[in-house]
């Protein structure tokens, strides 16, 4: 029994005091002709994962240092944010290009498959990389992002969620320069980075904002929200595909944006097991906000899960 204890320990301490932005190497896939900028470090069994809005590569950071002794993590950056392509035009933000690009960072690292990990619109692309190509998706990780079909039954008949989407046809309709698109102001680098509660990670938001796109930004809710005559991938009054692998949920219960009972039922859409972790004190942004709790669940359910 002590010596499993002290593998449980092993597998559940992270280092956290390395410097990521030191340690990573950075690299570039191609989708069709738009960059799409990554870091990897680690070894081991490839983890994709895919960040939302507004975010990059960076919010990873607690879950690359806990993964990164057993695992080659590629963390990256999507189209229209950081040091990624920003090509112009809504079509070039739908979602069949999104696939492509989380495709493209797989193959470029010469896998067939990874895990694929995806929060908030990296959740939405996620989903559909695993609907879309499951042969690529050994294992499905998603943070605050329900089942599209889950997401379409709530906007339906919650009005919680309905009120809750107010903000997402605000940027539909919207440019970056509206008066109150952003937390009462325009989308600037400082605003779009104020939910970050550390003053020297905000710095690093505020830089890697400064090199993004904010309409590449809006761009994913205009060609891919759901709305009155659009079914989205978002949330689907379509069946999806039956997913055929391990399914591992993580949802905030202070999100004021995404209700959590569009979890109800994904179990009935998936056909392997379904792991679903909820934080009573995390808001969206569970990575960071239950970061330990994240990342330790993350690493021992993947490392249960290896061949």
């Amino acid at each position: 029994m002590k010596k499993m204890f002290l593998l449980v320990t092993a597998l559940f301490s992270p280092v956290l005091n390395a410097d990521l932005l030191d340690e990573v190497t950075h690299g570039y896939a191609d989708n069709n002709g738009v960059k799409i900028h990554y870091v990897k470090t680690g070894q081991g069994p490839l983890v994709v994962m895919i960040h939302g809005f507004p975010d990059y590569w960076y919010t990873w950071r607690q879950q690359i240092n806990a993964l990164k002794e057993n695992f080659t993590v590629v963390a990256m950056d999507q189209r229209g944010y950081n040091l990624s392509g920003q090509p112009e035009g809504i079509a070039q933000y739908a979602m069949p290009n999104l696939v492509g690009d989380v495709a493209a960072v797989i193959k470029h690292q010469g896998a067939s498959s990874a895990t694929v990990v995806g929060h908030d619109w990296g959740g939405a692309v996620a989903w559909q990389v695993a609907f879309n190509l499951p042969q690529m998706v050994d294992n499905l990780v998603i943070l605050n992002l329900p089942h599209p079909s889950g997401m379409a039954r709530e906007m339906a008949i919650n009005e919680e969620q309905q009120k809750n989407s107010g903000y997402a046809r605000k940027f539909i309709a919207g440019s970056p320069t509206d008066p109150d698109i952003m937390f009462g102001g325009p989308m600037t680098a400082e605003t779009l980075s104020g939910w970050v509660r550390d003053d020297d990670e905000r710095k690093h938001y505020v830089e890697a904002f400064k090199r993004s796109s904010f309409t590449g930004m809006l761009n994913f809710y205009k060609a891919n929200y759901p709305s009155a005559d659009n079914d989205s991938p978002v949330a689907s009054i379509s069946a999806s595909p039956r997913l055929p692998m391990p399914v591992l949920i993580f949802h905030g219960l202070k999100d004021t944006a995404l209700h959590s009972d569009g979890l109800n039922n994904t179990w009935d859409w998936v056909d392997n097991d379904v792991t679903i972790v909820t934080a009573p004190n995390a808001g969206h942004f569970v990575q960071q906000d239950a970061a330990e709790l994240v990342s330790q669940t993350m690493q021992w359910w993947l490392s249960n899960r290896q061949p």
